[in-house]
């Protein structure tokens, strides 16, 4: 059963998502918050497999709720940004904090569900179509003057392939049939290149590939 909390200062909205949420059977919202404070301490009493997170919220916004959230030691849940607008910087910093990806609040019901499933098997969720709009906008100048290369260089030639080819939005059957390997082979590569570059999942893999000008703008839309 996958525990999911619901975190958006408008009831309605949080009610709405919730009720979705909780008419399938394998997943269950273990409680909701209207506030990023609320959200750290609600995060901190029932751990959450899934965390559906507002961006722009009073007290405390999303951004810092989720950096708070993952940052702890034993933080194992995810969290998913949830927005009204066509993503921003924010969103942005969001997935470089941690968060595994982000939709729009207009999304269909059935592809909600769809995401938190996703995401709950170490998927990323970076919605079509806007995705590299977003990144392309931001992620140069925010990897300005970090030293992105030297962590580059800790990856095999192999490893290199498969992190531009996630930046691209291929799946792991997708990569391996380009790269002519198996798809478990395909995971290995992902597990190393993530722990060698210290990141937490395929979504801030995307936004270091675009960082350190591995990926640019002009390749497929990036969607999980």
């Amino acid at each position: 059963m996958l525990r999911v909390m619901v975190v958006d200062d408008q009831a309605l909205v949080r009610r709405g998502f919730a009720l979705i949420l909780d008419n399938e059977p394998d997943i269950e919202v273990a409680a909701e918050a209207a506030t990023g404070i609320e959200a750290i301490k609600a995060a901190c009493a029932h751990q959450p497999d899934i965390i559906l997170m507002d961006i722009r919220m009073p007290e405390m916004d999303g951004l810092e709720a989720t950096a708070r959230i993952l940052e702890a030691s034993d933080a194992t849940c995810r969290v998913i940004i949830l927005t009204t607008f066509d993503p921003d910087e924010y969103v942005f910093c969001a997935l470089r904090a941690g968060a595994s990806g982000f939709v729009l609040k207009d999304i269909p019901p059935e592809s909600l569900v769809e995401a938190v499933r996703t995401v709950a098997e170490g998927g990323a969720m970076l919605a079509p179509g806007i995705t590299q709009r977003l990144i392309s906008q931001f992620a140069q100048k925010m990897g300005a003057g970090r030293n992105l290369s030297e962590r580059l260089e800790r990856l095999t030639t192999r490893e290199r392939e498969v992190l531009e080819a996630i930046a691209a939005g291929k799946s792991n059957a997708e990569i391996a049939e380009a790269l002519f390997i198996g798809p478990a082979t395909v995971k290995t590569h992902v597990s190393s290149l993530l722990s060698k570059l210290e990141l937490r999942d395929r979504a801030q893999a995307v936004v270091f590939a675009y960082e350190c000008g591995l990926a640019t703008v002009g390749e497929r839309d990036v969607g999980f």
